[in-house]
């Protein structure tokens, strides 16, 4: 049980430096978040979104963040499942007149909790 926690607590750690670099606009704690190989895969209004890491954190880096233009933080972590050294997390990340839902894929390598797949979507 002291293992799950301690993992569960660092999953969810994990999900706030994600939360906050978007949030933010902090590049530097998304980079760290994502494993180098990630994927991210979304659904903008019906428009398919695929990108690399880099290609997403350099998108980041471009715009203004939420928390710049004034908006307020409402994103949340709406469940999360941890199997091992996997788990699942799917998150409410509302924010620049977006509804996102994010499912978010973790694996502990060399002992780190690191966010391997992201898929997304916007719920109108």
């Amino acid at each position: 049980m002291k293992m799950y926690k301690e993992n569960r607590e660092a999953i969810e750690q994990l999900i706030t430096d994600y939360f906050e670099g978007i949030f933010n606009g902090e590049v530097d704690k998304l980079e760290r978040s994502f494993h180098d190989d990630v994927h991210l895969y979304g659904d903008i209004k019906g428009v398919d979104y695929l990108k690399s890491k880099y290609d997403y954190l350099e998108g980041v880096k471009n715009r203004k963040s939420p928390k710049a233009l004034g908006e307020e933080f409402n994103m949340s972590i709406v469940g999360l499942d941890v199997l091992g050294k996997v788990a699942m997390a799917k998150l409410h990340v509302p924010f620049s007149g977006y509804n996102y839902y994010d499912y978010l894929s973790f694996a502990k390598i060399d002992g780190q909790w690191i966010i391997v797949n992201k898929v997304f979507t916007h719920v109108e």
